[in-house]
Order: C-alpha cells, then structure tokens, then sequence
C-alpha cells in the first residue's frame, strides 16, 4: 500500500470563523468545499479561502493533529499552523 501525503488545512468562511480539516488531496478538497459539497460545516458558513496547509506523513498523524488543533482557541489555531515546521507554502 503505498504511503500518500495528508495535510491539515486551515480554511476561513464567510463569517469569518475558522474550519480545520484533513485530505489527501489538498486541491480537491478545496475544489469540494468551493462546490459547497464539503463539510456540512462548511457548507452552511461558506468558504472563503484555505489559509494554511501543514504536510504530513499519514492519516491517523494528520487526524490527531486535526484534533488537537481544535482544541485550541481561535488565534492560537493561526498560530500553531504559523509557527509549525511542515507549514505548506500554498
């Protein structure tokens, strides 16, 4: 089997709050939450743009890392994808 890319995404909605997700498909993802076919998340707030990506190995490392990032408050999300060594250059 072979071992795929998975990120953890940061994107912003139209009320300005702040959704965290992971794929294995970064492009597609975002093409899925712009066709409003996402997350019902998502779907309901709008998409207005990914702002930050963060590269990992596998799915069950992105999933802990999707859930510790919600953990946290909104400011300190930003910064956690900011500071964080595998921050994607998107």
């Amino acid at each position: 089997m072979e071992n795929k890319e998975w990120f953890v995404y940061i994107l912003e909605c139209h009320n300005d709050s702040l959704y965290t997700g992971i794929t294995n498909d970064l492009k597609k993802r975002m093409l899925t939450h712009k066709s409003g076919k996402g997350s019902k998340y998502v779907r309901a707030k709008g998409f207005k743009k990914l702002l930050h990506a963060i590269s990992t190995t596998n799915k069950s490392e992105a999933a802990k890392m999707e859930y510790q990032i919600k953990q946290l408050e909104r400011n300190d999300k930003i910064t956690f994808f900011m500071k964080h060594p595998n921050l994607k250059l998107l």
